[in-house]
């Protein structure tokens, strides 16, 4: 067994139905069913989908307060009023302002931008940059991104004279401020029909109220933060970041051609996924270590030397960002394992050390729940001020915003929503909040909440991962959060040619094949740091496998490729070690890997001893191992033989080396049964061969006993063994061990003179299974043909047999 790191979710859909969907628009039945499982289940509605463009996109009228904040921005162009646009530090607020700086030049505003800088001003709107805005002649300022929570500082731009537009999507707080417009899809009372929407998709909706048009060349700024602050890529989003992309392949922009270059991508090629894992965080670096000021130069500049010498400098930022999240998380996954030891948050995560970087708590909270499933909070804190800030990331089941909110009175500032959230609080106050989020945890969650959960569309088989069926799946992109690339589900495959790969080997790659049915169908397969899952997989394995399908291109070649997620084994497994070198070595690295819990829980390994060889193992291993015997001959249970076995339930272990023969199968197989909760067993079977040979048929029996009758004590029992060996060609071993079966049941004697046999009359009718030295040598047979001759794949099907008793021993074996 291997159990894998998630609960899955695999969805079903209705197979008629699928492909009547698959016929209508003549497209894969495999992309037919995940359309299904999408909900988008009709023709009209899946071609939309498929197909549709930039006419499905809402009203922007449709936002309440559009139409007050086109009338101000208009007034304003033609009074000649100077317009300020401020931001916000992370991707979606630089984009925002990215795609305004655009929107305005247009419009021949005069106009500049602001970003608070991430440690000295932190989020949102503040006094000092409103004073200042005044100061500079500022009388309308149009925020992106921010502003929905600035009551305060909006009341206060009021009295200094500047109207304040705000366009923001963040969750709107019970009092809203008095702004000229308020442009937010989540405001209560708007009916515009899609809530989703980034910062820059309401920067964008406003942009095409005060063109009157669709602006196209405006969606590479909206993409960029869509996909970027994690938005659901469905309905209005998904078609701002497809035709985004599509502009991309083919920008003119320096900026993004500047980071395409420092990313080692190109253009071409763009996905939604280079947007989140390649542009986004070195964009996203500027703000969290310097000043969001060069990331929005970076987008806005026309100059080509300028914008490839500021993508250097977010390149390097980046990578400090990387080694500065690397240490602060070690040094976080410590603190969290030393408040483990200690009793001390096994809910809810709370770390808080002085001077770490805000700007990357995020980050570094994300990695804790990644890592350990708790919500996690992250705190660094101003040892001027005393001051704790940070952020959260959560789990599905506790809503990080609401336990927030009823542990408000110790927090100076928060804001957030269910997943992730940001807070201020000061140093004394962080046990308590620890406590309290800890007794919310209990009060809400139940055991399960801690498992993490993976969704797969569908079961389907190797002979369906087609290249025409993968390039099909690209239509339903692209892919992000609300709308995941598809994960599917191959069942009952076998893995072959496992290897590590990568400069430290931290990657596995392997060819899967049908385990049930024998065909040529195989598949390649990779998976990302999962190199440590090698050893925990046996050659005779039946695994499923969870992943996502893409098209591996190498040297011109293009062939599918099965990129890994998570695997599973609901079988015991056997590892064949019979022959194998170095055993010692072996077991101690079994043990190694079971006592570091790398790849499983709570495992236990113990070796069998089934030919009383205790002695000999607790002096070749001490006391390392478990060492279990038989009860007794033909027992039914086993029973500790060192001290560390002593401390175990039998069925408890969950690894079992095999270590030697037993006298019979019959006693293996009620051990296998005793040590019920075993997930993997290792043969060895150690120990000299008996060669027993093959068991002598009725005949050989036959032709030995009217010998004897012949000669009837004629020849000396050497001469008589010797003499029948040479006529009858049978080994002088075999010979005599009929002889000696005969002489149990008392059929002959041996005398001075030789073998005689007895008056049938004394003995009566014998049955030769009636003779201990037949079953002995039958049972010898048995077991080295069982555990010493057969395949691999053989001997792995005994002990799936031999763990149920109901089926015969030697099933397809002899």
């Amino acid at each position: 067994m291997l159990q894998p790191r998630a609960n899955w979710n695999i969805y079903e859909t209705d197979a008629d139905q699928a492909e009547q969907l698959a016929k209508d628009l003549q497209i894969e039945p495999l992309l037919a069913r995940l359309l299904i499982v999408r909900g988008i289940k009709s023709k009209e509605n899946a071609a939309a989908f498929l197909h549709g463009g930039t006419d499905r996109t809402h009203d922007p009228f449709l936002l309440d307060g559009m139409t007050r904040a086109v009338y101000r921005v208009r007034q304003a162009l033609e009074r000649g009023e100077h317009i300020r646009v401020y931001g916000d530090y992370d991707a979606d607020g630089v984009s925002s302002t990215a795609l305004m700086v655009f929107l305005l030049r247009q419009l021949g505003a005069s106009f500049d931008y602001y970003i608070p800088h991430r440690v000295r001003e932190g989020y949102g709107l503040n006094k000092g940059a409103i004073e200042a805005a005044h100061t500079q002649g500022v009388t309308l300022l149009i925020t992106v991104d921010t502003g929905i929570s600035s009551v305060e500082e909006i009341s206060y731009a009021s009295e200094l004279g500047i109207d304040v537009i705000v366009t923001d999507h963040h969750e709107p707080p019970a009092v809203l401020p008095q702004a000229y417009a308020l442009i937010n899809p989540k405001k209560p009372g708007c009916t515009y029909p899609f809530k989703q929407l980034a910062g820059v998709g309401v920067a964008l909706k406003l942009a095409e109220a005060l063109l009157g048009r669709w602006p196209e060349e405006l969606l590479e700024f909206a993409a960029l933060g869509t996909v970027a602050d994690l938005m659901p890529l469905v309905d209005e989003n998904r078609i701002i970041v497809k035709n985004g992309l599509a502009r991309l392949k083919s920008t003119a922009n320096p900026g993004f051609r500047a980071l395409f270059g420092v990313a080692g991508i190109q253009p071409k090629d763009a996905n939604a996924m280079h947007i989140g894992f390649a542009l986004a965080p070195r964009i996203n670096a500027s703000g969290r270590l310097h000043n969001a000021d060069d990331a929005v130069r970076l987008l806005i500049t026309e100059d080509m030397l300028e914008a490839k010498n500021l993508a250097d400098e977010l390149d390097e930022m980046n990578k400090a960002r990387q080694l500065l999240v690397e240490d602060i998380t070690k040094q976080a996954m410590a603190m969290k394992e030393q408040h483990a030891a200690a009793g001390v948050g096994a809910a809810v995560i709370v770390v808080a050390q002085d001077d770490w970087n805000i700007g990357v708590v995020g980050i570094v909270a994300s990695k804790l729940v990644d890592r350990f499933y708790r919500p996690a909070i992250v705190l660094g804190i101003d040892n001027e001020t005393g001051l704790a800030k940070g952020s959260a990331r959560s789990i599905a089941g506790f809503d990080i915003h609401k336990a927030l909110y009823h542990c408000e009175d110790l927090l100076e500032h928060y804001g957030g929503h269910q997943a992730a959230a940001g807070m201020t609080l000061t140093r004394e106050n962080v046990p308590e909040l620890t406590r309290r989020l800890n007794a919310l945890a209990e009060e809400w969650l139940l055991p399960e909440h801690f498992v993490p959960q993976m969704d797969a569309d569908m079961v389907c088989s190797l002979e369906e991962v087609e290249l025409k069926t993968i390039e099909q799946l690209e239509q339903l992109g692209p892919f992000g959060m609300g709308n995941p690339t598809p994960k599917f589900v191959l069942s009952d495959v076998r893995c072959q040619e496992l290897r590590t790969m990568g400069k430290e080997r931290q990657h596995m790659k392997l060819s899967l094949q049908c385990a049930v049915e024998q065909t040529a169908v195989t598949l390649d397969a990779v998976g990302f740091n999962k190199a440590a899952i090698i050893p925990w997989i046996s050659p005779t394995a039946s695994v499923d496998i969870l992943g996502e399908l893409t098209i591996n291109e190498w040297n011109g070649l293009r062939k599918p490729q099965l990129m890994i997620q998570d695997i599973r084994i609901s079988h015991v497994q056997l590892f064949d070690w019979r022959g194998a070198a170095k055993l010692d070595e072996k077991i101690n690295e079994v043990a190694a890997r079971l006592a570091s819990h790398d790849g499983t829980q709570q495992a236990q390994l113990a070796l069998l001893t089934l030919n009383d060889r205790d002695e000999e193992l607790r002096s070749r291993f001490g006391g390392q191992f478990a060492i279990w015997g038989i009860e007794r001959p033909g027992g039914d249970g086993v029973v500790p033989r060192n001290e560390l076995a002593s401390q175990q339930s039998p069925t408890a272990i969950t690894d079992i080396v095999l270590y030697d023969l037993p006298a019979d199968l019959a006693t293996l197989a009620a051990a296998a049964r005793a040590m019920e909760g075993a997930q993997r067993f290792y043969a060895v079977f150690q120990g000299e061969l008996v060669n027993v040979g093959n068991l002598p048929t009725r005949d050989m029996f036959k032709t030995v006993y009217a010998a004897v009758h012949r000669h009837n004590g004629g020849l000396s029992s050497g001469a008589f063994t010797a003499a029948l060996s040479k006529r009858s060609g049978l080994s002088a071993d075999l010979i005599q061990f009929m002889l000696d079966v005969f002489i149990e049941l008392g059929l002959i004697r041996r005398t001075n003179s030789g073998y005689e046999t007895e008056p049938v009359k004394s003995t009566g009718k014998k049955e030769l299974s009636s003779s201990a030295l037949y079953q002995q040598r039958q049972s010898m047979l048995e077991v080295e043909q069982a555990l010493l001759y057969s395949t691999t794949d053989q001997l792995h099907q005994w002990i799936l047999n031999c763990r149920q008793p109901i089926k015969p021993l030697m099933e397809d074996i002899v």
